[in-house]
């Protein structure tokens, strides 16, 4: 082995293993199994977020064995890391659901401190559970170091009774069996049977709206992360991907050469036709941020969804999941349509060949009837819209898939948390025209900014999703639908107007106007307000509630800090 560098062909890890100097360095990862041939080419490393926790990561450790065999096949050496996971649908609505949001920082500054921390020169990161993969596009936006995001695929169908099921159904069988429409047995039989094995949610929720996004940023191969957790072809797909990696690095292609503009207008976009999760428009600007994109603005969601009619029949307000998806032609064909009409730009992406390239390749099972065209669409309107007021200064999120009105007046029922909330709804006392506001459940007021999915499916249960609004200033699960607003900023632990909405207020919310307004002088009810305690005076929870930055901008803790060291 040479012992100077070469300056021509040097790599990030050179800093590690080349030169006297790293004699000791060599000596120890000697012992870890390398050798010179390891040392002189790439140090690849495999970042997984593997949990046995929930189906969602538990397959992650068996799919990074074709990972690692790529990567060896392509000339590199991969080295294991890994992460906390946080499981949404475990925690959902209880007390835990405040570390999912945090987990994604915690994810982040994980594979950063690995793959800086050992100036390794690319990294694969296998990912699940939503947090994961968000986090796992914002690291390498912030590193930008050659990597290639892998999702390890969605849960297959469930059924009961000739109907497919996922986690969905299950929290909606809630709120049938607390109204009387179903029994204690039948919602038992629905729970066991709705999550047959491995895999993330199966329906457009986060985790799969997530891995859409990361196809179109140009993050991973187009068809990848299409495919389910327990096909076959997983194994081939993980295998490509190592060797992509490789490739990244020898050719030095960087996240940031793919997370552009272009490239995140492209995933809204997809995302929009979709009628995805509006968690996407929070991990969005967080790797936006993190890539130091400006130009890519709250916005740009409303701009695109009212151009954007959505194409893809999916659930939580469609017919169809992930798995049928990936059947009828998966990400590409969606792509296709989109290239066809005109509707987004061509970008890089980590295979070498431009998203139009990959797109090329797309199929279309015959007679499918998952994805629609733009002139015979499931919806005329995209899945999300961005709306100001009174209410919400700097914007909220309003989620329209799988309801189709624009408007709604009615009188406000304010709750001070979730818990709060869902036991009204459970004793059946919420009713028609019911305006519900949850407040504190913010990014820092949480902290966390949990998810309303128990609360969102009880009513879906009780037949009230299109009788009633809920507001908050947290956030709602993928599978969430109804007319529902959350993202809420500023929010109510920092003085936001939600603070100071009392029982009985009138709430006008206009989505065509990008309207929420209360016939209410909140200005002056904030006269007397002081903010509120924290909740958790130490460890990791305040510690995120102290550094988080607004829904509006993605709710991150990496910023750039001014007039320090």
């Amino acid at each position: 082995m040479t012992q100077e560098t070469d300056i021509e062909n040097s790599k990030r890890s050179d800093a590690i293993v080349k030169g006297p100097s790293r004699a000791a360095a060599r000596a120890m990862l000697r012992a870890s199994g390398m050798d010179d041939e390891n040392f002189d080419g790439p140090i690849i490393a495999v970042f997984n977020t593997w949990t046995n926790m929930g189906p969602c990561n538990m397959d992650l450790d068996k799919l990074a064995v074709p990972v690692r065999a790529g990567i060896r096949a392509a000339g590199g050496t991969p080295v294991d890391f890994n992460s906390i996971a946080v499981s949404d649908g475990i925690t959902m609505g209880s007390e835990g659901m405040r570390a999912s949001l945090m987990s994604r920082e915690v994810i982040a500054d994980s594979i950063e401190l690995a793959v800086k921390g050992h100036s390794l020169d690319g990294v694969i990161i296998l990912v699940g559970c939503d947090k994961t993969i968000p986090a796992a596009g914002m690291a390498l936006a912030r590193m930008n170091v050659p990597g290639v995001v892998l999702y390890g695929g969605s849960i297959m169908p469930g059924h009961h009774k000739g109907k497919d099921l996922s986690v969905q159904d299950v929290f909606e069988a809630v709120g049938a069996c607390a109204a009387g429409i179903i029994d204690d047995e039948e919602l038992k039989d629905i729970e066991k049977a709705a999550c047959p094995g491995a895999g993330a949610c199966g329906g457009q929720f986060t985790a799969n709206s997530m891995a859409m996004a990361m196809t179109f940023l140009g993050l991973s191969p187009m068809g990848m992360n299409d495919i389910p957790a327990v096909d076959e072809d997983k194994n081939k797909a993980a295998y490509r991907a190592g060797q992509v990696v490789v490739d990244c690095v020898r050719e030095n292609r960087l996240p940031r050469d793919m997370i552009t503009n272009t490239s995140l207008m492209n995933a809204a976009i997809a995302l929009s036709a979709t009628a995805a999760s509006t968690n996407a428009i929070l991990h969005l600007l967080a790797i936006a941020s993190e890539a130091e994109v400006e130009g890519f603005k709250i916005d740009a969601f409303d701009t695109i969804s009212r151009t954007t009619p959505v194409i893809g029949d999916l659930k939580p307000g469609g017919k169809y999941m992930a798995y049928d998806l990936h059947k009828a032609g998966g990400s590409a064909l969606i792509g296709r349509r989109l290239v066809h009409d005109g509707r987004i730009e061509d970008s890089p992406t980590v295979t070498g060949r431009s998203l139009f390239e990959e797109i090329i390749d797309a199929r279309e099972t015959e007679g499918q009837d998952v994805v629609l065209t733009f002139d015979n669409p499931v919806k005329s309107r995209g899945g999300y819209g961005i709306l100001y007021g009174d209410l919400a200064p700097e914007g909220c999120v309003v989620k329209l898939a799988g309801h189709g009105a624009l408007f709604f007046e009615g009188t406000a029922r304010v709750f001070e948390s979730e818990e709060e909330c869902f036991d009204v709804v459970q004793n059946n006392g919420i009713k028609k025209g019911d305006v519900i506001i949850i407040r504190n459940e913010g990014p820092a007021g949480g902290p966390g900014m949990r998810e309303m999915l128990g609360v969102t499916a009880a009513l879906v249960g009780q037949d009230l999703a299109d009788h009633v609004a809920l507001i908050t200033d947290g956030r709602f699960s993928g599978a969430s639908y109804g007319f529902v607003i959350g993202h809420v900023a500023p929010e109510a632990a920092h003085g936001g107007p939600i603070a100071f909405v009392r029982n009985g207020d009138k709430v006008t919310i206009d989505v065509e106007a990008r309207s929420i307004n209360v016939e209410a002088d909140l200005k002056a009810r904030s006269k007397d307000w002081t903010p509120p305690p924290p909740k958790y005076p130490s460890g990791a929870y305040a510690k995120f509630a102290r550094l988080v930055g607004s829904a509006s901008k993605g709710a991150v803790t990496s910023f750039p800090f001014e007039g320090g060291v």
